[in-house]
């Protein structure tokens, strides 16, 4: 029986009813689908204020890891805030580039320094290895925070979707490792729970969609491999975490018409019952990842004003300090 769903904000509908969707993800479509989850980075830096900067890093493993720094132009008098990305993609697809206009808009506003890691992809790896990539790029961050003009007690980590996943795992393995220090994390309609088994996953299976229930399944089996049940790490899977305490303030925003909703909305409940502090937003007819496919459509507008809101709030940054880059 198919479940009933929330309807889809209007503009969105109309705007989802001519995107071509994959009806099934599988090894064949996910090679076909992979180029064009890249894009060129020089188009959208293009008319920006930005400095930018490659490096590559090795990992524990000795695996190539490599980071783009984007830092806005201009003199500055004092360490700017950082904020440490990791894109999105299902942990099968996309790069450091991807959903990058989402970490820019807060080079733009509060004159942060902005560095995407490229963590390697599942299939070709799994377990831990895609979030220890990401928590040794941040290492790295903080270690070179002096030489990158960034302040230390001023990181920010945040992703999208699988990104926003990986964030919450490095997030946890910070915590629990005692280093590096977090001021803040940003999970936008993270990716959390491999089990899949919530209501709102089992709303959006069956039928083509941006991210369905059986392309989440798709995915979490290609970073999981054989793993089931104990064998799957808290830090891969973070709402596995039996302990929620010692988390730096935390963003949650979702939509209310996709996949990850239920796992969101019990992640930030638990983050609260463990004493901590979440700002969660639910975004009525919002579908998987609508605010980085469609930033002008009303919602998604609104979606990205308060999340900037809410990081203005937590750097101390007001209104009167979100021009020209830079941070009072």
């Amino acid at each position: 029986m198919t479940l009933a769903r929330p309807d889809l904000d209007p503009a969105l509908r109309t705007l989802l009813a001519d995107l071509p969707l994959v009806p099934r993800l599988t090894a064949e479509a996910l090679a076909q689908i992979r180029p064009f989850a890249s894009t060129p980075v020089e188009p959208l830096l293009a008319g920006r204020a930005v400095a930018r900067r490659e490096v590559t890093i090795s990992g524990p493993d000795g695996a190539r890891i490599p980071l783009s720094i984007l830092s806005p132009t201009g003199t500055r008098t004092t360490a700017a805030p950082c904020v440490y990305w990791m894109h999105g993609g299902g942990m099968v697809m996309g790069d450091r580039y991807s959903q990058l206009d989402i970490p820019l808009e807060w080079l733009e506003l509060f004159g942060a320094v902005v560095v995407s890691v490229d963590y390697r992809l599942a299939p070709e790896v799994n377990g831990t290895v895609l979030v220890d990539d990401c928590y040794h790029g941040l290492l790295w961050v903080a270690e070179h925070a002096g030489d990158l003009g960034v302040d230390p007690s001023r990181i920010i980590v945040a992703g999208a979707s699988a990104g926003g996943g990986l964030a919450a795992g490095v997030t946890l393995m910070a915590r629990d490792r005692g280093t590096p220090a977090i001021a803040a994390q940003v999970l936008i309609g993270p990716m959390l729970d491999h089990r899949n088994t919530t209501t709102s996953s089992r709303q959006y299976s069956g039928e083509p969609g941006v991210w369905t229930r059986e392309m989440n399944e798709f995915g979490w089996r290609s970073v999981l491999g054989d793993r089931t049940g104990a064998a799957v790490p808290a830090y891969v899977s973070p709402a596995l975490a039996d302990d929620l305490t010692g988390l730096p303030t935390t963003y949650i925003d979702v939509g209310s018409a996709e996949v990850f909703r239920d796992e969101d909305v019990d992640y930030a409940s638990r983050i609260w019952a463990a004493g901590g502090q979440a700002e969660l937003h639910v975004w009525a007819g919002g579908f998987h990842g609508f605010d980085a496919l469609y930033p002008r459509v009303p919602v998604s507008a609104a979606a990205r004003r308060t999340r900037n809101d809410w990081l203005a709030r937590v750097l101390g940054t007001g209104s009167e300090h979100q021009t020209n880059g830079q941070v009072g």
